[in-house]
């Protein structure tokens, strides 16, 4: 297990983290909580011996592994997305390069007779059974499956990681990681670049897991599905729930009634007390007793009501300049990308006043059609119109990145700001929780959720009548999701958000637009008509019931649209697959006999050994290429479908 013990951490006059306790056990499954900037991420980091505390000591077992999924992961450039993933393999590939070695050093020694001899072949068996352990005979197989289960397609293996935008990037250094299967697992908001599939995969993924799991998200769903103990760190204390988050919220809700309950009755017992210890001591006869009284008294453990982090943003958007009557149309629109097309012909016009939320999987064209209305992106055809004086504030998914690392917080303000509101910028970012020291922060040292905060701040330092955020509640806190909420009620302009944060849309919008086939679907209401209408009660259902209903078809009646040789063509191609993949599992049965032969108990005296060895250096060549074929298949039906 690890243990963290009297961990101090201060920041300026600021003590983030004050003498706390934390252990995480081998099986555990545990979400971290707390607000924004409350210290989650840096106790992950001490936890991983990434950044050392002010005071305190972190242990864990000398020969346990540990993988630490952070929030500012890069990886290597130059390689293809498979061959990155493999280097989760460097134990692996090291000890097949060992076997060959061995296996080569052996077919050319004579001197069976010798302990070298023996020696050498003992080393060859570890190392045979270490690969295997390890998941050798399947690691580029484990690749894949841990590669598409986190959104990539097969054709996205081949490609350069250099060509993938940052929260791919990091869905390849998760996937390293679940490969490595470390004993403890700190994933710090894993979810925050995934689509929603690959969330429901990863949950399923962690639910199986044999090793720890502490996971920081802002995911109700996904915390409430993967933890079953959370632990919330506020103004610098810890308290630990055994209960998954939903549980754990109602737990806390529980704890301070009860805490306050008790501190009411405690403090009219003192009260109570201290008056007749103060009517006994005006008597002579009764002083004795109130002594005593007042002894019992400065006795009594007071209770203390825990402090709670009540801190939020205080966020006005500037009233909306009038606009014309349409805000904006756009006819015909297509958007592809060489021959992948993400939008076909499709119509959208905003009129003035109304609040649109755009819904459906990651890659059905939510935040592409977000580009082009707001300029940011071109259409490959199609007529865009803006309406009469229309002036937009545009919020990217990944907003919070584009901020300079190096500027402080306020620097940053005043880059983005008009001459007329350099005077107000403090008070601004006060209203956004910067204030003091806070505004000279660097940038690069502030957390998910105060980047995202700051990002927000600077939307507010023009007028505009065009609202268009894209996952605006990615790193924020549930307090701050809800201020934000608030404020867009109350914003007077148009609106569009993209998310998948049912909690938030709720109430927010009059419209719903669903992304779906490459199609735009219209639906009266917010995301709950939405909902109620596809009789189903979250955004992660319907989603999966998309998937689900969309693969039905394809089973169902996709056969039918082919002729008569395309199909013989394709049941050709499955039948090929289907073919590799039991000869690779033939194989791999040949090969753990032949390995059972030679864990036998005088293998290595034997006239076998030579020939045993032979076979089974020849089985290990044959599955190499059945594995080379069983791709070239899967390849081929890949293309095919």
């Amino acid at each position: 297990m690890i243990s963290a013990t009297n961990i101090y951490v201060q920041y300026g006059d600021r003590v983030l983290m004050d003498n706390i306790n934390v252990v995480i056990g081998v099986k555990d499954r545990v979400g971290l909580v707390g607000r924004n900037g409350a210290g989650k991420s840096t106790l992950l980091k001490i936890i991983a011996d990434e950044v050392s505390p002010d005071k305190g000591t972190v242990s864990r077992p000398t020969t346990s592994t540990l993988g630490f999924l952070h929030q500012e992961m890069t990886i290597p450039k130059g390689k293809t997305v498979m061959d990155e993933a493999l280097t989760a393999f460097d134990e692996v590939l090291k000890l097949e390069r060992e076997i060959v070695n061995l296996t080569k050093e052996l077919e050319e020694r004579t001197d069976y007779e010798t302990d070298s001899y023996t020696g050498l072949i003992s080393k060859l068996t570890e190392a045979n059974e270490r690969f295997l352990i390890l998941g050798g005979n399947s690691m580029k197989v484990d690749a894949e499956k841990v590669l598409k289960g986190l959104g990539f397609k097969h054709s996205d293996l081949n490609r350069l990681t250099d060509e993938f935008s940052g929260g791919w990037q990091m869905r390849i250094e998760l996937t390293k990681m679940l490969l490595r299967r470390p004993d403890f697992l700190l994933l710090d908001e894993p979810t925050n670049h995934l689509d929603i599939e690959s969330i429901i995969w990863l949950e399923k993924f962690l639910k199986t897991y044999e090793g720890a799991v502490v996971v920081i998200s802002h995911d109700k769903q996904f915390l409430d599905n993967i933890t079953k103990r959370t632990i919330e760190i506020e103004l610098g204390k810890i308290f630990e729930y055994k209960a998954s988050y939903s549980k754990f919220v109602t737990m806390r809700k529980e704890r301070r009634e009860m805490q306050e309950a008790s501190f009411k009755n405690q403090q009219r017992d003192i009260a109570h007390k201290e008056r007749i210890i103060n009517k006994f001591m005006a008597k002579a006869t009764k002083t004795k007793m109130a002594q005593s009284m007042k002894k019992q008294l400065d006795k009594i453990e007071r209770i203390e009501i825990d402090s709670e982090d009540t801190a939020a943003m205080k966020i006005k958007f500037p009233p909306a300049p009038r606009s014309g009557d349409i805000a904006v149309e756009a006819k015909k629109l297509t958007k592809q990308y060489g021959d992948l097309v993400v939008l076909e012909n499709v119509d959208i016009k905003l009129d003035r006043g109304d609040r649109v939320a755009f819904v459906g999987q990651n890659g059905q064209g939510k935040t592409t059609l977000a580009k082009i209305l707001v300029n940011q992106l071109p259409a490959t055809k199609g007529d865009l119109k803006p309406g009469h004086n229309i002036q937009i504030g545009y919020y990217a998914q990944n907003q919070a990145e584009f901020l300079n690392g190096n500027t402080t917080v306020l620097q940053t303000m005043e880059a983005a700001a008009p001459p007329e509101m350099r005077t107000r910028l403090r008070n601004i970012l006060g209203a956004f929780m910067f204030s003091g020291e806070d505004v000279e922060k660097k940038v690069m040292v502030l957390s998910g959720g105060e980047r995202a905060r700051l990002a927000l701040a600077c939307l507010l330092l023009r007028p505009f009548n065009l609202l268009v955020l894209d996952e605006p509640t990615n790193h924020l806190d549930m307090i701050s999701k809800d201020v934000l909420k608030k404020a867009l009620q109350d914003y007077d302009g148009t609106m569009i958000v993209v998310s998948h944060d049912r909690d938030f849309l709720g109430g927010l919008t009059n419209r719903t637009i669903e992304f779906r086939d490459k199609k735009l679907h219209n639906h009266i209401g917010d995301v709950n008509a939405f909902l109620e209408k596809r009789a189903v009660d979250n955004m992660r259902e319907i989603e999966k019931m998309t998937v689900h209903k969309k693969q039905q078809k394809e089973d169902a009646g996709g056969s039918k649209a082919l002729s008569h040789e395309e199909r013989k063509a394709l049941k050709k191609l499955e039948r090929a697959v289907q073919n590799a993949e039991r000869k690779i599992e033939d194989i791999e049965k040949k090969i753990a006999k032949i390995e059972e032969e030679m864990g036998a108990e005088g293998f290595y005296e034997s006239d076998a050994v030579d020939a045993t060895m032979k076979k089974y250096n020849d089985k290990k060549a044959e599955l190499d290429q059945a594995m080379q074929d069983w791709e070239a298949a899967q390849e081929k039906l890949d293309s095919f479908q």
